[in-house]
């Protein structure tokens, strides 16, 4: 994620690049999420790394639902009620900011972490 310094091609698209650009789109939320599960799940979690690569990525891909259920599962286990409100809040605002109807399982995890209990993640989550 080092290597990801901004979005593909940021304010200069040339008109071949659009379905460029929507794979690295993908393959730079994929890798977070993935880095972000990493981090997060083990013995041994690092949470601060996981909450880096979220926002990271989230700079870059702002609508990626996924990255934010990443997110909550990472304030919840971080026991961070106020963050969870947030992400919530940060949630919502995108949706309504780009008239996007939130994935059920979006939706399911932002409620269970409002009310304090573990959001569900189910092991293929990539969505």
């Amino acid at each position: 994620m080092a290597l990801v310094r901004g979005k593909p091609f940021d304010g200069r698209t040339p008109p071949w690049a659009d379905p460029v650009i929507q794979e690295m789109l993908s393959r730079i939320t994929d890798t977070a999420h993935t880095l972000a599960r990493w981090h997060t799940d083990g013995d041994t979690p690092d949470l601060d790394a996981a909450r880096r690569i979220v926002f990271h990525a989230l700079d870059i891909e702002e609508t990626s639902e996924v990255l934010y259920r990443d997110l909550l599962h990472i304030e919840w286990a971080a026991n961070n009620p106020a963050a969870v409100r947030r992400t919530v809040a940060r949630i919502q605002q995108m949706a309504r900011t780009y008239n996007i109807t939130l994935d059920g399982l979006t939706e399911d995890t932002s409620t269970w972490s409002c009310r304090g209990a573990p959001p569900p993640l189910p092991p293929s989550d990539t969505a």
